[in-house]
């Protein structure tokens, strides 16, 4: 009866007053329903919408990578010119480490002795495998190279060059990929014994792990111990789009991502994209992501040459790559990596030993991670972009992760950079306006530009003055009138007679010309290799008549593009041109008449590491005649330094490189210019006022000046001239004679056009006693360049006179 009554009442009391209403169980039972099944309608498509993501994102698995540009590798050849300062400059550039020379990226040294264990990597011509070698520099030069796994003696030997300069993409992320099989065995099982140790048997989420978390927390009363796996860090690391904002929803989302991701890919997969993405440091706007970076920015090293105690603090650092920074908080990130420490030894993946070596080991931090630099030379850089332009638009190259090879010398860069700004601190006073400086330093054998300076402030970028600076060229032109004389050899030779005398040009229009000599002074009659070494105006305005101006706009357009007024000042250097134009034009005489394209670029190397484009082709040989004529100025402009505008080179100390080298200087001391080169080595320096002010410096006294600083410290082999094509022969007057004749010069004359032979005259003075070139002018200094009168310095230890 009582559970009648029992069930009675249950059914009345459920009931409304019609008995019709659903109970409250009925629902609650309904409401349940409708939630799972909203539940589910939402979460079922935000799963699928969500495993798209993860396929396309993480599918793919694209980053974007920056482009580098990387210097030329330096090449290691019995008699290379070279000194044991210098190889060090480049191997510190190259961020080579002086640790025994065992290591890749590694070297030792012992004076002149140096043993190296270069780096593997990829040049415009394949592959280049590391290898240890034994490099002997003696005497200026390398005595010898040797392979020290074979221990026979090499040709040549190829170093990795060094990175110069970074172009990201729009997210300024510093990123190296690696393999899985190229990261470190002890990264990988290392990192897994301290942020994961569940990895290989989770499916994705550590379930235990956030019970034991949650537990922690609660007992804490705050957030104080998570449990995300390896697979959540990467989901939230920025490959898949999810913030670092602790919400829910994150956390869902991150779980949501972890399941997936597990889901659809192997466990190697997953750790590969986790080396290449993880967040490990910050450089200014520079992320470092992933270990291949992190390890060049923290430590200057390949990953695959970290220590025990490097992998450590690696491992360290991912909890918190701010919080445990090395740089800032030192004694944090030591505790942080002794800890990761311990739990390699509890997990065994090292020994007691290891472990008590690598407590006791300080962090070895590298506090000036270059390596990661976006650009450490700017004004090169700008070179590069400017010539790779035609071929790759700016939003092509940046983040698109090519290797650029560039034929940069990170030594003449260096040398390049501190000539100008020590020369230009000692010009500096009261009464000159701010001096600037642009130059170009090239390669003679094959065009390629090893260095570039645009400022003053050369690790600044801006205005770069090697390249876009047009300033008058004056006296530097002056060869190249003298080039197209010596082309017609049965009309010029060196040893022809030039009248230096006044001279008037008829400009048309009742209008004349009548330029001077700077010294205010005429030299009569004088050989055409003096009137050139001397930079007389007036003889080569005569000859420059001669040749005609219309045919020296032409020779000049030919060899470098420039674009001159075909009018008589264009003799004298009446035309605007860049330091790097200059260099072209010059590049064919140092070469020994080479048509040379000079180019900042050897190659363009793609992502996997095959050259994609190549620039360094062989220069076609020299022509004869191009050769015999570049030859023979090549001769008058080392007369030049020995005897003429810039023989203070000589006093300098530079006689022993025979260098050729040319003075300019525009009208009022406003520019001033100097062009010289070595067997190796082409320089062209410009020095002026941004204002084009009056700076009182003529071409010996300022940018040849900066010259000197350059190569009194850089390695070149001296310049020598080759006789082929050259017919050399003592002559008096206008004819040859025997070398025992009295007052008798050697001059090259090109073969089959020497002046007819006469025996040796009565001793008498000789018209050379009004040559510069070796009468008693040359003992006083008389006769100067319309840029370098008497207020030049005089040669030898004399010092030169006060300016006026």
């Amino acid at each position: 009866m009582a559970r009648i009554d029992y069930d009675e009442d249950e059914h009345h009391d459920d009931s409304d007053e019609n008995g019709s209403a659903p109970s409250w169980r009925r629902r609650l039972v309904t409401w349940a329903l409708a939630a799972v099944g909203l539940g589910l309608g939402f979460l079922i498509p935000y799963t699928l919408y969500l495993n798209h993501e993860v396929g396309q994102r993480f599918g793919q698995l694209q980053w974007q990578i920056p482009t580098r540009v990387y210097a030329r590798p330096l090449e290691l050849a019995p008699g290379l010119a070279l000194d044991p300062a210098t190889l060090k400059t480049e191997l510190d550039a190259a961020s080579y480490r002086e640790d025994g020379g065992e290591r890749p990226g590694t070297y030792a040294r012992e004076g002149g002795k140096f043993t190296i264990a270069s780096r593997g990597f990829n040049d415009v011509d394949g592959v280049v495998q590391p290898r240890r070698i034994e490099v002997i520099v003696s005497g200026g030069r390398v005595a010898g190279v040797r392979d020290l796994t074979t221990r026979k003696a090499i040709r040549v030997a190829r170093l990795d060059p060094a990175r110069i300069a970074t172009l990201y993409g729009q997210k300024q992320e510093e990123r190296r990929l690696v393999r899985i099989e190229e990261v470190p065995e002890l990264l990988v099982t290392g990192l897994q014994a301290v942020e994961d140790r569940d990895f290989n048997h989770h499916i994705g989420i550590d379930i235990s792990g956030m019970i034991r978390a949650a537990f922690k927390n609660v007992a804490a009363g705050r957030a104080k111990q998570g449990a995300s796996t390896l697979t959540q860090q990467l989901a939230r690391s920025g490959l898949l789009g999810i913030g670092q904002e602790q919400t829910l929803t994150r956390k869902g989302k991150e779980i949501i991502y972890a399941l997936l991701i597990e889901a659809r890919y192997d466990k190697r997969t997953i750790l590969e994209a986790y080396f290449n993405q993880v967040y490990l440091g910050q450089r200014g706007s520079q992320a470092i992501h992933g270990v291949a970076a992190a390890s060049e920015f923290w430590f200057g090293r390949d990953l695959r040459d970290l220590n025990t105690e490097q992998v450590a603090l690696l491992i360290g650092i991912v909890r918190g790559p701010s919080y445990y920074d090395p740089r800032r908080n030192p004694e944090r990130a030591l505790q942080r990596r002794n800890f990761v420490l311990g739990e390699m030894l509890e997990t065994q993946l090292i020994k007691q030993e290891e472990y008590d070596r690598a407590i006791k080991a300080p962090l070895e931090i590298t506090q000036n991670p270059g390596n990661i630099a976006a650009n450490r030379f700017p004004a090169y850089v700008d070179l590069v972009r400017r010539q790779l332009a035609r071929d790759y638009p700016a939003d092509a190259l940046a983040g698109a992760g090519l290797s650029v090879m560039s034929g940069m010398s990170p030594s003449a860069q260096a040398q390049a950079e501190g000539a100008v700004a020590r020369t230009l601190k000692s010009l500096d006073n009261k009464r000159r306006p701010p001096l600037q400086s642009g130059l170009v330093v090239t390669d003679v054998h094959n065009g390629e530009v090893v260095a570039v300076v645009g400022s003053r402030e050369f690790t600044q970028p801006g205005f770069n003055r090697a390249v876009e600076a047009q300033r008058p060229v004056g006296s530097l032109l002056k060869p190249f009138v003298y080039l197209l004389a010596l082309a017609r050899p049965s009309e010029f030779n060196l040893a022809s007679w030039i009248d230096d005398s006044p001279v008037t040009v008829k400009l048309g229009r009742g209008r004349n010309w009548n330029p001077g000599n700077s010294d205010g002074r005429s030299h009569g009659l004088v050989r055409m290799v003096d009137a050139l070494a001397m930079s007389y105006n007036q003889a080569t305005v005569r000859i420059g008549m001669q040749v005609s101006p219309e045919s020296i706009g032409e020779l000049v357009q030919k060899l470098a593009g420039i674009q001159a007024p075909n009018n008589p000042s264009l003799i004298l250097g009446a035309v605007d041109q860049s330091p790097y134009a200059m260099a072209q034009l010059y590049q064919f005489l140092a070469s020994g008449g080479e048509v040379q394209p000079l180019h900042a670029v050897r190659g363009v190397l793609g992502a996997d590491g095959k050259a994609v484009k190549r620039y360094d082709k062989e220069p076609a040989p020299a022509q004869e005649g191009d050769a015999i004529a570049a030859r023979l100025i090549t001769i008058a402009l080392q007369q030049a330094v020995t005897n003429g505008t810039g023989r203070q080179l000589v006093g300098d100390g530079l006689g022993r490189l025979s260098p050729a080298g040319k003075t300019g200087t525009s009208n009022d001391g406003r520019d001033s210019w100097f062009a010289g080169w070595t067997g190796d080595h082409l320089a062209v320096i410009w020095v002026g006022n941004d204002q084009n002010q009056t700076t009182g410096l003529y071409g010996a006294t300022g940018a040849m000046r900066v010259w000197s600083a350059i190569f009194s410290r850089l390695p070149t082999a001296p310049l020598k001239v080759t006789d082929k094509g050259l017919d050399w022969q003592s002559v008096i007057g206008t004819s040859t004679t025997d070398a025992a004749c009295v007052g008798a010069r050697r001059f090259p004359f090109v073969a089959g056009f020497a002046p007819q032979y006469a025996p040796c005259p009565e001793p008498q003075p000789e018209a050379g006693a009004e040559e510069s070139g070796g009468g008693w002018r040359s003992w006083f200094g008389i006769g100067k360049d319309k840029d370098e009168p008497a207020r030049e310095p005089a040669p030898s230890n004399n010092p030169p006179p006060p300016e006026q």
